[in-house]
């Protein structure tokens, strides 16, 4: 199913970004699967979004609520033709025909920028070619139980850490178990394993081919997408990767 909205609501201010009053930003907000409540993640990534940064949102929420979908969308190579950004957050781990999986990424090699949230992660998963992994800037194939992770920053001069606290710790949510991160990835934020004390990236932004992509593994959780630090992250890796600001 394919909705169409203009976003008209900001949940915090931001300062005047180059280029403002021209057009609004085109964003795909690409969403559905297993696990979580989109409807809500939906609205709440659509709000994320400063209202000094016009955007005209198209929402797609195929494939159902299970683990393999191989949706519509993509059926074409031209598939982003048109948009300024795609948001992916769908979940589909067991989806792995590598035709398939590449004409996704083709787009964003070519230079569509992205947004990579949550379980995006863990799609594709049992596909053997490691694009989607790359196109990610990070490898995760498992998480540990839901806790309240306390975050911290490494990368504090970054433009999608502005206004984000050094530390901060955001209400409970899944920690992803980060294997590897490939070599154009640089790490925001991290967070460690109850388990082991082991820290792994839960924020970062990556260039793959033309595209920017900025991605967080959180996302989770209800009350991670009614977090004011989460959000505000969120909308500034939004920006960044639409704009570079």
């Amino acid at each position: 199913m394919i909705l169409f909205g203009l976003l008209t609501v900001a949940l915090f201010p931001s300062a005047r970004v180059p280029g403002q009053g021209k057009r609004p930003l085109r964003i795909l907000l690409v969403t559905g699967g297993c696990c979580h409540n989109y409807g809500f993640q939906t609205e709440a990534i659509k709000a994320s979004l400063p209202a000094s940064v016009p955007a005209e949102w198209t929402v797609v929420n195929e494939g159902g609520t299970g683990t393999t979908a191989m949706i519509p969308l993509y059926d074409r190579a031209d598939w982003a033709k048109g948009y300024d950004l795609v948001i992916h957050n769908e979940c589909f781990a067991d989806t792995k025909d590598p035709e398939y999986i590449r004409r996704i990424t083709a787009a964003h090699r070519g230079g569509v920028n992205a947004v990579v949230i949550h379980c995006a992660m863990h799609s594709y998963r049992a596909a053997e070619v490691d694009d989607w992994r790359e196109f990610l800037g990070v490898t995760s194939r498992r998480h540990d139980h839901q806790s309240r992770y306390p975050v911290k920053a490494v990368a504090g001069k970054h433009k999608v850490l502005s206004g984000v606290p050094a530390e901060w710790t955001g209400p409970k949510d899944e920690l992803y178990i980060v294997e590897k991160v490939w070599p154009k990835t640089t790490v925001l934020a991290v967070s460690a394993s109850e388990r082991d004390g082991k820290a792994h990236p839960v924020a970062w932004t990556n260039r793959y081919g033309k595209a920017r992509v900025f991605g967080t593994t959180f996302g989770h959780s209800d009350e991670m997408f009614r977090d004011p630090v989460f959000i505000r992250l969120l909308g500034n890796g939004i920006r960044w990767a639409a704009t570079g600001d």
